[in-house]
């Protein structure tokens, strides 16, 4: 995304590329990007953007431990801020990407460092902020950790204490039972409400 006289504009190679990805025309993306931009005038949605976001997209959950985790797979380059390609390009993964390129999204919700691997620090906090948000199942501490455990041990295939991206994906791909009952989780997150 570029700027012209401090104005965010989408360049016709990038709208191109997220047409491509996206399925829908040229005038679409545009149309969206349009949107984007009244919404957000300097091109970037800032977190409080996203937890308001958030909110209305999960109304009746406390989504806000959740949030900063999610807001990671939308902010692709890191930079605090997610820019209209971040947020089209995640979209439609999310909606219609293949299983592999879903599972590389989800990994960024796990990776809570962004150094491209998974601790099993980190993987235990997701999973203790995923069961306070999905509040259906109210395991008991000894069973959250239990999930991290297992799942970790299922993902980390060399056993070298990290997850890489390769090591979640084939895991979840797997039919290991921890690791693909964790992405799943995920999507639930994401798409649970809207069937009510």
């Amino acid at each position: 995304m570029g700027s012209k006289n401090g104005k965010p504009v989408l360049t016709e190679d990038q709208a191109n590329a997220l047409a491509k990805s996206s399925g829908l025309d040229v005038p679409q993306v545009r149309e969206y990007f349009d949107a984007f931009v009244a919404e957000h005038p300097n091109g970037k949605m800032k977190k409080k953007d996203f937890r308001e976001m958030m909110s209305k997209a999960l109304p009746k959950k406390d989504a806000s431990k959740m949030e900063k985790h999610v807001f990671r797979i939308y902010d692709t380059n890191n930079d605090g801020y997610i820019d209209f390609v971040e947020f089209m390009v995640v979209f439609y993964i999310m909606s219609d990407g293949t299983p592999q390129e879903v599972l590389e999204k989800i990994f960024r919700v796990f990776d809570a460092n962004s150094d491209g691997t998974i601790t099993k620090k980190e993987l235990t906090r997701l999973i203790k902020d995923m069961y306070g948000l999905l509040n259906t199942e109210n395991a008991e501490q000894a069973s959250k950790d239990l999930i991290a455990k297992s799942a970790f041990a299922e993902m980390d295939k060399d056993e070298d204490g990290k997850i890489t991206t390769e090591e979640f994906v084939s895991a979840c791909l797997g039919q290991e039972q921890f690791s693909k009952m964790l992405a799943l989780k995920i999507i639930d997150i994401f798409v649970e409400d809207g069937d009510e």
